[in-house]
């Protein structure tokens, strides 16, 4: 290829000189055209069939690099959607879940604030309850203390009046038992 661009060279400018008597910039010489074609159709055919399969190997491959890191670009873009879309389910479930806490805590709270009054009821009834008995039993002991001093003083009273003493146990219960029939009469 060398050896015909070096004879086109050799040739071109002596075949101007004998067809054109001028030269220039703008002046036309058929011959340098054609073995400028001829060149550029051999030139052409060499590249086709030895750069021009390796250049378009190379552009596809590069055009399936880029589609193939496209796709993947769209399917990080996918699962980033899906994982942002996991993450507000899981940030909605968490809050739902924080509510139904406060919700039964303070269901809790008023439970345990119920049993509490309630207890505080119950315990209260049976003070009030056992207070009453001991009351009952203060009293019926106030009572039976009265009768003994009521008898004692019956008896110390009888006994002056007679001048006699008056201690035996028949004595005591008579009184007794005349006392108990004054309380059990309607007054």
């Amino acid at each position: 290829m060398l050896a015909l661009l070096a004879f086109v060279q050799e040739h071109a400018p002596a075949a101007a000189e004998a067809h054109a008597p001028s030269s220039g910039p703008f002046t036309i010489n058929g011959g340098l055209i054609l073995w400028t074609l001829v060149i550029f159709a051999i030139l052409m055919f060499l590249l086709a069939k030895t750069a021009w399969p390796w250049i378009l190997g190379q552009v596809e491959e590069r055009e399936a690099r880029i589609k193939a890191q496209l796709e993947a670009a769209d399917k990080a873009n996918a699962d980033a959607q899906r994982i942002l879309s996991e993450y507000q389910q899981q940030v909605a479930n968490a809050r739902a879940e924080a509510q139904d806490i406060v919700a039964q805590a303070r269901t809790a709270g008023e439970k345990l604030r119920e049993e509490l009054v309630e207890k505080g009821r119950h315990e209260q009834a049976e003070l009030l309850e056992r207070a009453k008995r001991e009351i009952g039993l203060e009293r019926d002991r106030a009572v039976a203390e009265l009768r003994r001093e009521a008898v004692e003083l019956s008896l110390a009273a009888a006994s002056k009046v007679i001048e006699k003493n008056v201690d035996t146990e028949a004595d005591r219960r008579l009184v007794q038992d005349y006392l108990a029939g004054l309380q059990a009469k309607p007054q």
